[in-house]
């Protein structure tokens, strides 16, 4: 099964938003970027598993990669502590994992 991603980054924005409460305002362009660039990372990454051009592993990095770049961007933002952005991230990858991990057929995330 193919990775559907419209309806995903809503999904992200809105459990990250959740988590994020009053500071959410100042943090909401830079996650909505992240989370279009980590849509386009899972697309590639399935397209790239697909053509058997790159193994679980690789992607799992490949993946890591683009997280580690979530967490960089959002740490940007006054007043964001670290716990706070890996709360963001993490509710905003619960909300689209077991979508993902089903196209792609392993745990990816």
């Amino acid at each position: 099964m193919a990775l559907d991603i419209s309806g995903m980054i809503p999904d992200m924005l809105n459990a990250a938003g959740s988590e994020l409460g009053e500071r959410w305002p100042e943090a909401r362009d830079y996650a909505e970027t992240e989370f279009k660039k980590t849509a386009e990372t899972l697309l590639l990454i399935d397209k790239l598993l697909r053509e058997e051009k790159i193994d679980q592993e690789r992607a799992r990095l490949h993946f890591e990669f683009q997280k580690a770049s979530m967490k960089t961007v959002l740490l940007t933002v006054e007043g964001l502590g670290l716990l706070a952005a890996e709360r963001a991230i993490n509710a905003a990858l619960d909300v689209v994992r077991k979508t993902v991990n089903r196209a792609l057929g392993f745990g990816l995330l």
